[in-house]
């Protein structure tokens, strides 16, 4: 067991921005919190990051590929990022699928950075285009809201899917706030079919909140804390897809607030406040009234510079887990079957064979067990 009272930590001039000594993930974030502008633009250039979308490009995504080619790169590489995005108002000046594009072309960049060293993971199409919304998104135009049952299915069935077709290592990365819908999904996968894999679900700015969080080391630091369609997503739009944002229309605008000051925190939970934003509602108007404008927050601060060391951070963070991954669990491998699951591994040989080959099984014929086997 770790001893927290030995625990050493990196801080910084700000006093909410620290860094774990002796793990990978705070070594890691030291490095990048350290490194040269210099330095993250070769981070940058190592991943490809300028390159336009690759939704619709040969060899990308595993729609995108010849079978027979993406289970060559699968017995290689049994790992598979999930990107999740939405279709939702950011205001005048940004495109409604902004999430979408933002997730894709990180993701794009990890896959075209572990195809350099010749061990490429697999990217999936997006299963959200559109997506599950908090209460106070209800009225916007542009905003398309799916019930929560129809995103948590959607994902649950997306994950049955890619492990029948050998994918038992699932990365989640959400660029959108229904963070308790994807967790939900990833639960009720377990509860539901039993079945051996490693899913992580990430929220790609809050695992490197450091980077957005304003501080004063960096000169391309943000200014405003992360929020909606503001300063830091409209940085990160400009360096991925400029093309997409008209800084013409950019406005300014903030949310009214009736109550609880200091309770709940931003979209990255920047200030260690006792609740994060999705926690409640009511206490606060909601955007249709509030902010009209699709916006929380000043994009007009917007540079594509103030979103380079974020970026290099989360394609470094996600590079990290993907190793860390296929170095304990190379492709075919998994934790012990009767460890992570109630079933045993007699049951679930067959269906863990590659698919087609002699004696396989589809998860279509796996005996369902527990209190969850009917749903």
């Amino acid at each position: 067991m770790e001893n927290y009272k030995e625990k050493k930590w990196y801080t910084t001039d700000n006093p909410r921005i620290s860094f774990e000594t002796g793990t990978s993930v705070g070594e890691m974030k030291k490095q990048l919190w350290e490194a040269s502008d210099e330095e993250i633009d070769k981070i940058l250039e190592e991943y490809g990051m300028g390159a336009p979308s690759e939704l619709g490009k040969a060899g990308s995504y595993i729609q995108t590929t010849p079978r027979s080619k993406q289970v060559e790169k699968r017995n290689k590489n049994d790992i598979v990022f999930i990107p999740i995005g939405c279709t939702e108002n950011h205001g005048m000046h940004a495109n409604t699928g902004l999430d979408t594009f933002m997730v894709t072309q990180i993701i794009e960049g990890v896959r075209r950075y572990t195809a350099k060293r010749g061990c490429e993971c697999s990217l999936t199409f997006p299963p959200l285009n559109y997506g599950g919304h908090p209460y106070h998104h209800m009225g916007m135009p542009g905003t398309i809201i799916m019930p929560q049952e129809v995103v948590v299915e959607t994902l649950i069935y997306t994950m049955v899917g890619l492990w029948n077709d050998g994918y038992r290592k699932m990365i989640l990365v959400n660029n959108h706030g229904h963070k308790w819908m994807i967790e939900t999904a990833v639960h009720e996968f377990f509860k539901r079919f039993q079945l051996p894999a490693i899913v992580m679900a990430v929220e790609w700015h809050r695992a490197v909140r450091e980077f957005f969080t304003p501080e004063t080391t960096h000169a391309n630091s943000m200014d405003t804390p992360f929020i909606h369609a503001d300063e830091a997503e409209t940085a990160v739009a400009q360096l991925l897809f400029p093309d997409m944002i008209d800084m013409d229309s950019a406005e300014e605008a903030w949310p009214t607030s009736y109550l609880f000051n200091g309770h709940y925190d931003n979209s990255i939970d920047s200030y260690g406040r006792p609740h994060t934003w999705s926690e409640g509602e009511g206490h606060a108007a909601i955007e249709r009234t509030g902010t009209p404008q699709g916006v929380v927050g000043n994009p007009k601060l917007a540079t594509p510079e103030k979103a380079k060391r974020p970026i290099a951070a989360i394609l470094k963070y996600l590079t990290l887990v993907h190793d860390e991954i296929l170095e304990k669990y190379p492709a075919g491998k998994l934790p012990p079957v009767d460890m992570i699951t109630l079933r045993t591994k007699e049951e679930l040989a067959p269906f863990l064979k590659e698919p087609l080959s002699e004696g396989w099984k589809s998860v279509d014929q796996l005996p369902r067990i527990g209190i969850f086997e009917k749903l």
